[in-house]
């Protein structure tokens, strides 16, 4: 799994390999390639937020080469079927044509509009842009608190066995 701490909390968002290999599905690595993204889904468990699941593409995002709007009709059915699993809603993905991302200035938009416009009990929701390299330098991890948004540095990656 590959590990973000979130700042001086405590708190460590980890990756798990399906999310990951998820994510590199959809990298664009063809100029014919278009933005994909969707939601992530976690296990919380105290300071650990295992997102174990990503959503997306979904059949009514549109999808260009330098954009993505995901297609909101079904989202919320989505989050109440995760959350039956006991997997909570933690925030979104897309990719974007660039070997390692960097957040737009829509982007940071989208991820305070999110936040601010959700019901939930979280201190910030996670984003995650996918970049053309494999992770970590083609992950870009951000923690928006509805008001500004911190860029995650990657911790490394915890091996089979390895204590969290």
């Amino acid at each position: 799994m590959l590990r973000y701490p979130i700042g001086a909390s405590g708190d460590v968002i980890h990756f798990e390999p399906a999310v990951l290999d998820h994510f590199a599905r959809y990298r664009q690595l063809r100029f014919w390639h278009r933005e994909a993204g969707g939601q992530l889904f976690a296990r919380i468990d105290g300071q650990c937020i295992v997102v174990s699941e990503a959503t997306g593409p979904g059949p009514n995002d549109k999808r260009g080469r330098t954009f993505f709007e995901p297609g909101r009709t079904g989202e919320q059915d989505e989050i109440d079927a995760m959350f039956a699993r006991k997997l909570h809603y933690i925030g979104d993905w897309h990719t974007h044509p660039e070997r390692s991302p960097t957040p737009s200035g829509r982007d940071h938009a989208t991820m305070s509009s999110r936040v601010r416009l959700s019901r939930h009990r979280l201190g910030g929701f996670v984003f995650v842009i996918v970049g053309q390299l494999p992770p970590p330098d083609g992950l870009t991890v951000v923690v928006h608190d509805g008001t500004s948004g911190h860029v995650l540095p990657p911790a490394g990656v915890d091996l089979p066995g390895d204590p969290a």
